[in-house]
């Protein structure tokens, strides 16, 4: 066994005894890539991208291309660090029925999570019942870094599919600026209005931007 492989089999064996909590945020990255970069140190590499992205948020985040500027990251490091986040997202959007929200904060948190990485504009529509409980969740639409369209026959239709008492609208500005636009504004009365007639709630409209977020209901902009 070689020194490499010797530190891998250690890094690894921490890992299986006790999770990521005793892990730096390099040596994630040098676990991650040692399944990508066969027998060479990958912790330099590590270093050099959270040097060039700033967290581990930002190298996950990262588009492929800009990973592979990186030294000693090629196209299966790349697509294996932005496969990460999406792996993750994937399994939160499984998991969310049967989930609480309950609150501005939880509904904040619930839409942080589910917008994590976005670099489109992108608008999802959470259906709960009548204690809180997600019975549903759809993405309506993706735009551009700018724009997300929407279709409020759409909205209501989801929201009578699933029975709902309740109806969370979330979304996120790629731009870093969670504050609701003119536009946003707009839409979301629309779309409050239209449930209304059908005695269904608008609890909230979520605006996302990086980990921020602002909660419409919560600064006065509904109805």
């Amino acid at each position: 066994m070689g020194l490499h492989d010797g530190h891998r089999a250690r890094k690894k064996q921490q890992y299986r005894k006790a999770g990521l909590d005793q892990f730096a945020d390099h040596e994630v990255l040098e676990l991650l890539l040692f399944f990508a970069i066969p027998r060479r140190d990958t912790n330099e590499t590590a270093h050099r991208l959270l040097e060039r992205f700033g967290s581990l948020y930002g190298v996950f985040h990262a588009p492929t291309e800009e990973l592979q500027k990186v030294e000693g990251v090629g196209e299966q490091a790349a697509l294996l660090l932005t496969l990460v986040p999406k792996a993750a997202q994937r399994g939160f959007e499984d998991t969310a029925p049967d989930q609480i929200i309950s609150s501005v904060d939880s509904a904040g948190a619930f839409f942080r999570r589910l917008l994590q990485g976005e670099r489109r504009e992108v608008l999802y529509q959470v259906c709960l019942d009548a204690k809180g409980k997600v019975r549903s969740h759809k993405r309506l639409s993706a735009g551009t870094a700018a724009m997300a369209p929407v279709n409020v026959r759409e909205v209501v239709e989801n929201a009578l599919h699933a029975d709902a008492s309740a109806v969370l609208l979330g979304h996120n500005h790629p731009s870093g600026v969670a504050l609701p636009s003119a536009e946003d504004c707009q839409v979301t009365l629309q779309i409050q209005q239209a449930l209304q007639t059908l005695g269904i709630r608008l609890a909230d409209h979520i605006i996302v931007a990086d980990n921020d977020f602002v909660s419409m209901a919560q600064s006065g902009l509904l109805l």
